[in-house]
């Protein structure tokens, strides 16, 4: 036996030998312009240049686009106009709190379309730990980031005269400069539907005496020379330095107030006196971030896709809470405008990220996952809501209730930080009523959601999309009863679980829009978008069943049927019909340059769809989906995804899937097997165990399994349990370049189904 381990141990790589994780340069890999080269026609990540530490407050960027423009940096740009601090967790949403620094040469020029200045991508840097760019004049600027801010550098031209332009972005702001300790600190209230009081107070402190100063406003662009002080839209400051410094600035900033700003600059960057020391610290905090995945084979480009796309999903949701003098956490609620002590997150939209990116986070990160529970059931006794997309004030943006899917995954995962009791009363009251933001808070149509056991269309748009997750998030809320004994709910659930049955025409065996009658919608076409569906078609969301895939195969009329239809998403002309859109909107176009037929993966309703044959069995046709999406529709570049990233959703869709497995049904313990991307792929989890997974064989040709074993025993299953990996252990996968189609098919190897499996 202690042989047996011995081996064991040392198959799965614990071994001291070699770099630790933490040592090792990953930052190299990350290309943060990755998804950059983005339009409102067509978007490839739809992301701009993100300088922050993992899950920060804060993150940095260069600013091509104009004050208050969602499109803060398009690759095609030619000029920068700024460097903001930035919280924006999508283009289509307004950001808030910003604020932005920008230098300038020869001339004091304030407004934002003079100053701009040109650039190239040859002469810019977009890492982790450091962004930098040359400006066509010769200026440069370099950023490294810390938790709440930035430490920068402007390097002036010699014999040039030499300004820094502080722009108070819109609404309001309010500056003071102190010249005699070099500093300037302020607040910028920008952003939508805040609570009063609502304040990011910054800090600034430089390390160059000021040769001049003032203030000016961004509205018509005026400049008060020697003003120490403005409040108002658009206030702002400039200072000019003596000509050709290299000028540094240390900037944090609060939600809580002007004192906390200046804790957070002490505590994170104070005693940091040139840039490369915060750049370290960044890149070491990067370098174990990221550590915690190590892949090996492949090619370096395979490395570069896999780590900007695991750099990308660890932006998100950020952390809204600050550390008080000793140490704790506390924070401003953007849901009741007050000081609470704990731990509260934002930025994200869960109809996103509850499918990959949560389900990533309970794996890597479970003590912030923790928190971040906690964080919810706060949200929802500050102001009577569970969020659904938050930035950081609540907007309800898109459909579902899916606050009760990140919950159940965490709990059922043995995250266990907050009390069910609560998280199901919190659930309840959000299935049963409607509330005064977006359709994701609260629901659209609840009544007739109980009452007709469906979600009617056209009295209620986007209804068939609704009905749907509404019974997926009922099976979360059901999952979460039955495990903790809450049997008043779980009563309240079990009856909707199956109401996705009840939009399924069993004629066309499709998801189509039914109205308050029972008739099924006029003329239908499967190709054609909107209407009963949410940003897609009947192809597209006749997959969201997540919880009872087995439940689907049986309305389509069994496995051959399922597996004809799944075949045939990829096979379809990739028609678009712009329906209720009355034009086309780029994830039409996303679809249609991916060239898979009526396979969508720049939008999320189908983006878990390949992984669906598992449950039909023929596992293989799977294993080639996913390896196809990876390698076509992925990259390290500027144009490198199909569609929006959307808040880490579509990266951690890459890293799960590159590790071989995919969360279909959060709330559930199991991932379903894929194809893993790398030969081997070790995780290091935060308990101190290692799980690996060694494709033996891999390659680009070599994408099917032919046979696998879980810590030495044969494994025929096509998933793997949340407990397999967290115990740590060894995935062995015999990798083949043609389908094993006896593996894995029989009932009892696959993944999880409400409905019994045949």
């Amino acid at each position: 036996m202690v042989r047996k381990k011995a081996i064991l141990l040392l198959a799965i790589g614990l071994s001291s030998a070699g770099l630790s994780a933490q040592q090792k340069n990953l930052v190299q890999y990350v290309n943060t312009l990755q998804g950059t080269n983005s339009t409102h026609e067509l978007t490839r990540g739809n992301t701009y240049p993100t300088t922050a530490l993992p899950f920060g407050m804060n993150t940095w960027t260069p600013q091509t686009g104009k004050n208050g423009d969602g499109w803060k940096y398009q690759y095609h740009k030619k000029t920068i106009r700024g460097f903001q601090q930035a919280h924006q967790c999508s283009s289509w949403s307004r950001d808030y709190a910003v604020f932005s620094l920008m230098p300038v040469l020869d001339s004091l020029v304030v407004d934002e379309e003079k100053r701009a200045t040109a650039f190239s991508h040859d002469q810019e840097t977009g890492k982790p730990d450091y962004y930098q760019v040359k400006f066509a004049n010769q200026l440069q600027t370099e950023i490294a980031p810390t938790e709440r801010g930035a430490h920068l550098r402007f390097s002036y031209p010699k014999g040039k005269k030499s300004f820094l332009v502080l722009d108070g972005y819109t609404h309001l702001s309010g500056v003071q400069i102190d010249v005699a300790n070099r500093t300037i600190t302020g607040y910028v209230n920008n952003g939508e539907g805040f609570k009063e009081g609502f304040r990011n107070f910054f800090v600034m402190r430089f390390d160059q005496p000021f040769k001049a100063y003032g203030t000016w406003e961004n509205k018509q662009n005026t400049i008060q020379p020697g003003n120490l002080t403005a409040e108002g839209k658009g206030k702002g400051a400039y200072l000019e330095f003596k000509p050709g410094l290299k000028v540094q600035v240390k900037v944090a900033s609060s939600y809580i107030s002007p004192e906390q700003a200046v804790r957070n600059l002490e505590t994170e960057s104070g005693n940091d006196k040139q840039l490369e020391d915060t750049r370290r610290k960044a890149a070491a905090v990067w370098n174990a971030s990221l550590g915690k995945i190590e892949v090996e084979g492949g090619t370096k480009e395979d490395k570069e896709t896999f780590y900007s796309c695991f750099f990308r999903a660890s932006l998100f949701s950020r952390k809204f809470y600050e550390l008080d003098k000793d140490g704790k956490p506390y924070y401003f609620s953007p849901y009741d405008g007050k000081i609470h002590e704990g731990y509260m997150y934002t930025d994200t939209g869960f109809w996103d990220t509850f499918r990959a990116q949560f389900p990533l986070n309970t794996i890597m990160h479970p003590e912030m996952h923790g928190r971040y529970m906690q964080g919810l059931i706060s949200a929802w006794e500050q102001c009577g809501w569970l969020p659904s997309w938050s930035f950081p004030s609540e907007a309800g943006s898109m459909i579902g209730n899916h606050a009760i899917s990140l919950l159940t995954d965490a709990w059922v995962k043995g995250i266990r930080t907050f009390d069910p009791q609560q998280a199901l009363k919190a659930y309840l009251h959000e299935a049963t009523n409607k509330g005064p933001w977006g359709p994701a808070n609260g629901r659209d149509g609840w009544k007739d959601y109980y009452q007709l056991g469906y979600v009617p269309y056209p009295e209620v748009r986007e209804a068939t999309a609704k009905t749907l997750e509404y019974s997926y998030d009922d099976f979360c809320g059901y999952q979460l009863a039955e495990m903790t004994g809450q049997t008043f709910y779980s009563d309240i659930f079990k009856k909707t679980v199956y109401n996705y049955k009840n939009v399924m025409d069993p004629k066309t065996k499709f998801m189509r829009g039914r109205d308050r009658q029972g008739k099924w919608n006029a003329s239908f076409d499967p190709y054609e978008w909107g209407g009963p569906f949410t940003e897609g078609n009947a192809w597209h969301w006749q997959w969201s069943v997540f919880h009872d895939v087995q439940g689907l195969i049986n309305l389509m009329g069994g496995e051959d049927a399922f597996n004809t239809r799944m075949d045939s998403v990829f096979t379809a002309p990739n028609t678009v019909n712009v329906g209720s859109y009355g034009g086309m909107i780029h994830e039409m176009t996303e679809m249609v340059m991916a060239d898979m037929g009526q396979y969508a993966h720049g939008n999320q309703p189908i983006q878990h769809m390949p992984y669906l044959y598992t449950y039909s069995g023929q596992p293989w046709k799977t294993q080639y989906q996913v390896r196809n999406i990876m390698s076509k529709l992925y990259n390290a570049t500027e144009n490198g995804y199909p569609g929006d990233e959307d808040q880490g959703q579509t990266s951690s869709w890459y890293v799960l899937s590159a590790l071989g497995f995919y969360s279909v049904t959060p709330g559930t313990d199991q991932y379903v097997l894929g194809s893993p991307a790398f030969k081997k792929i070790t995780i290091n989890l935060e308990n101190g165990k290692r799980f690996v997974i060694q494709a033996d064989g891999n390659d680009a040709a070599h994408v099917y399994i032919k046979s696998a074993t879980l810590n030495g025993k044969p494994y025929t299953a096509n998933y793997v349990k949340h407990s397999d990996i967290t115990n740590g252990g060894l995935l062995r996968l015999e990798m083949s370049a043609s389908p094993e189609k006896q593996r894995g098919t029989k009932p009892a190897d696959r993944p999880f189904s409400l409905s019994a499996k045949p």
